[in-house]
């Protein structure tokens, strides 16, 4: 086994392409799950486990919002926690990489910890506003709702593109063309890392329903572009053939 320096050099070598990924993911949260991943590697951690131990961090950040009241103190608990468990998301699959440990089962249950992140989070939002927030209309419990639905909805659509498109559709969305800068800084709004910074603004309760409703509506734009874009390439894939 060797040195952590030699880990993370290994690491920076396995990574995935960064080509459709954010600013956020590329400079922030993968490096941050390099860290991660050269750690679990020292003490003997699979895959698997790192997966469960970001579900642990993350599942209480989100039970926090549901659970306990608004203020500053839990604003940076609750960031703390979905932000180390983002981290060691990455971490699992470089990890996976790195040992050559990766396999059906660690893909299922890291889509399966993901999707339950994103129904819960919106749900714990949606508590919160219900316990916590005294909001000026009722309307405001359809916001989560709304998100919620976004959310998960680009999760699947994403989820049977490249299911249905295979090797092809992988290869034109993140094949070894060039990296766009543009593109990695129009994509910050819809990254998960930057969604858990609105959860800062907790002590602020109107600022959090403001900040969480502007990208509730962005996501919701978001959602509709990907859409689109992936009907178009599966569509031109199936004329390809």
């Amino acid at each position: 086994m060797g040195s952590t320096g030699t880990v993370l050099r290994e690491l920076r070598g396995a990574q995935k392409t960064a080509k459709g990924v954010s600013l956020y993911s590329r400079y922030v949260n993968r490096p941050a799950g390099r860290v991660f991943a050269a750690a679990a590697y020292r003490i003997g951690l699979s895959p698997n486990q790192v997966t469960l131990i970001s579900a642990a961090f993350t599942f209480a950040a989100i039970a926090a919002v549901a659970l306990v009241r608004p203020s500053w103190g839990l604003a940076g608990g609750v960031y703390a926690g979905l932000a180390v468990g983002f981290a060691l998301d990455s971490a699992d699959g470089q990890l996976a990489r790195l040992t050559g440990r990766g396999g059906p089962d660690g893909e299922w249950l890291d889509h399966v910890v993901d999707c339950a992140k994103m129904i819960l989070v919106h749900t714990a939002v949606l508590i919160s506003f219900q316990r916590f927030f005294g909001l000026p209309s009722q309307g405001w419990l359809l916001l989560p709702l709304g998100f919620l639905f976004a959310a998960v909805l680009a999760f699947c659509a994403g989820l049977l593109r490249e299911h249905l498109g295979k090797a092809a559709v992988r290869s034109a969305a993140g094949g070894s063309g060039p990296v766009s800068r543009v593109r990695a800084v129009a994509l910050l709004p819809a990254d998960y890392g930057v969604f858990c910074l609105v959860f800062l603004l907790l002590g602020d309760r109107t600022a959090f329903r403001i900040g969480y409703a502007v990208l509730a509506v962005v996501h919701a734009l978001f959602l509709v572009a990907f859409l689109v874009k992936w009907f178009r390439e599966l569509k031109a894939l199936r004329a390809a053939d």
